[in-house]
């Protein structure tokens, strides 16, 4: 059964008991990241992220290294563009340990000058990274074009010449902006006491100041846009980006089957056809990408730059007989089946309990059960995946990027 706390600071904490097992994941989920940054900031909350291991007024960053694995646990963390996790796996007799050192980071980071400084070159290396790799670089660039000037669109990292000119007191300030207790949940699943965990929890993020929840700011446009970027590399790497439903519509249902209808699985649409049929790419899919104010349905492939404009094709042609000819009763079935097994099946992990629990009430203040979810799929028509191609799906308002060879004959 979950349950629902509050820390006297504001914390939300929600808590999910499962005596079968001997493991307990924690995550602490702050409401930060790339969409509550500006043009002067941007990339601060991933850089804040890197910090928060680097030394706190009890621990040095190799005793945070050495605690977390002499418990047996795993111990990271993630910047999104609406939220920032710290979490940890271990075993039920170390939780407390594991929640000592998640709250010393979380409350006593010291963010040094010089650990600042390396740590920044470490990141800077990071973002080339990212260049380095087209794949990262068409999904990123084609959301930053869709939606231009609007921190949505924001890259998580930052740009180099922005986040090299950061310093202690910028991320201080912003750090004591994002980093209380209106803005935190705490989710905990596995093994546990409830009284115990309590006690701990405001043990050792109780002193953390209140604050106030972080603002998601307003929608932005999508704007239709052709973005390409020429790279002497052997494949073309392709996106295209639609217009979609927010995190918190109940249109997310419907995403999640047209998704898994199209591009989510190696039994979708466009797997069978176009990779498979016709073998003109090895890798395609489609997946969401949904927010508070937008989201985004995309679809990437990579090909040989002769075939991208027959790949582009495939596509459209794929979307128009779904929206056409709507989809089987069969096809609808296996898709519902495949996606309640999904479901059923990350239920049984603690850390995915966790992550599931945690973002569900930072994002959408309240927690959905696993029996909701998978009714609101059983209710999901192959009309309503119909009127989702027709609505969405649509080629005259669709953005597209391209990474590669980007003079071949479209």
């Amino acid at each position: 059964m979950t349950q629902q706390r509050k820390l006297n600071n504001g914390i939300r904490i929600v808590m999910e008991e499962m005596p079968a097992y001997r493991s307990v994941s924690i995550g602490v989920w702050v409401r930060t990241g790339s969409m509550y940054e500006n043009r002067t900031n941007n990339g601060m909350a991933h850089v804040i992220e890197h910090m928060m291991f680097k030394g706190t007024s009890r621990r040095t960053a190799a005793d945070i290294a050495n605690e977390m694995t002499a418990i047996g646990g795993n111990m990271d963390a993630f910047t999104c563009k609406d939220c920032t996790c710290y979490y940890a796996k271990t075993l039920d007799i170390y939780v407390e340990q594991a929640l000592d050192i998640l709250g010393d980071m979380l409350c006593n980071s010291l963010f040094d000058e010089k650990e600042l400084k390396k740590e920044l070159g470490v990141i800077l290396e990071e973002i080339d990274m990212y260049e380095d790799s087209p794949e990262d670089l068409v999904h990123e660039h084609l959301q930053m074009a869709v939606w231009e000037n609007h921190p949505l669109g924001y890259l998580i990292s930052g740009e180099k010449d922005v986040v090299s000119g950061f310093n202690r007191e910028k991320l201080l300030d912003f750090f004591n902006q994002f980093y209380v207790g209106e803005n935190i949940v705490i989710s905990v699943a596995g093994h546990f006491e409830e009284n115990d965990m309590l006690t701990w929890l405001d043990r050792y993020f109780g002193d953390m100041p209140k604050g106030r929840r972080s603002d998601p700011g307003i929608s932005p446009d999508f704007k239709k846009v052709i973005w390409k970027r020429n790279k002497d590399i052997e494949q073309n790497h392709l996106c295209l980006a639609f217009d979609c439903c927010t995190a918190l519509s109940d249109e997310r249902y419907v995403m999640t089957v047209a998704n898994n209808l199209l591009g989510g699985n190696m039994n979708s649409r466009l797997f069978m056809k176009i990779r498979d049929e016709l073998g003109l790419t090895y890798a395609i899919y489609s997946y969401g990408s949904s927010y508070e104010q937008a989201g985004l349905f995309q679809i990437y492939a990579a090909m040989q730059p002769s075939q991208t404009g027959q790949v582009m094709e495939a596509i459209f042609e794929e979307i128009s007989r779904l929206v056409h000819n709507g989809v089987s009763e069969k096809e609808w079935s296996i898709a519902i089946q495949q996606i309640q097994a999904e479901l059923i099946l990350g239920y049984e992990s603690s850390y995915n309990r966790m992550s599931g629990l945690g973002k569900s009430l930072l994002i959408r203040d309240g927690i959905v059960s696993l029996e909701e979810d998978l009714q609101r799929i059983r209710q999901v028509t192959t009309e309503d995946v119909r009127q989702f191609f027709e609505k969405y799906l649509q080629r005259d308002k669709c953005g597209v990027a391209i990474v590669g060879n980007t003079h071949f004959n479209d």
